[in-house]
């Protein structure tokens, strides 16, 4: 069940690359948690897009007219992730965004992506009011 978010400048994706980019983001990164593609695990899947007016590095802004910078922050339940695991979710997202980019070659170098992996300890997760423990998670996904 992850939650994932990306953050990129304002103005820098066009929509149909923003939307190929959310897309596979959630797809990618299920596959690397081992979830199962189905709709109930698709369901508690989500992706948000944060696209923010001001991007500094360094303490100085980022050009207007420079190549898109992204952080991706990938949410998923603690103890669900090693090692291998969090590696995949890392080349699998860095894959996504240099898939989109008209330099994909970019996405080698250092400071053109960040992927954050939040492991969310258990008991903080809650939804319809609820904590939504790893059992939970896991049941339903199981039964629908």
């Amino acid at each position: 069940m992850p939650f994932v978010e990306l953050f990129v400048r304002r103005g820098t994706l066009a929509p149909e690359r923003r939307d190929e980019i959310g897309g596979r983001l959630v797809s990618e990164v299920m596959l690397a948690e081992g979830a199962p593609d189905t709709e109930t695990a698709r369901a508690i899947s989500w992706l948000v897009v944060n696209e923010i007016d001001a991007w500094f590095v360094g303490g100085r802004p980022l050009p207007a007219d420079e190549k898109p910078k992204y952080v991706v922050r990938v949410g998923v339940p603690a103890g669900s992730m090693n090692d291998d695991k969090r590696r995949d979710i890392v080349e699998r997202v860095t894959r996504v965004l240099a898939d989109a980019d008209d330099e994909p070659e970019r996405f080698t170098q250092a400071a053109t992506a960040w992927v954050h992996i939040n492991e969310i300890p258990e008991g903080n997760w809650g939804a319809r009011g609820k904590i939504v423990r790893t059992e939970d998670i896991v049941a339903l996904v199981a039964n629908g």
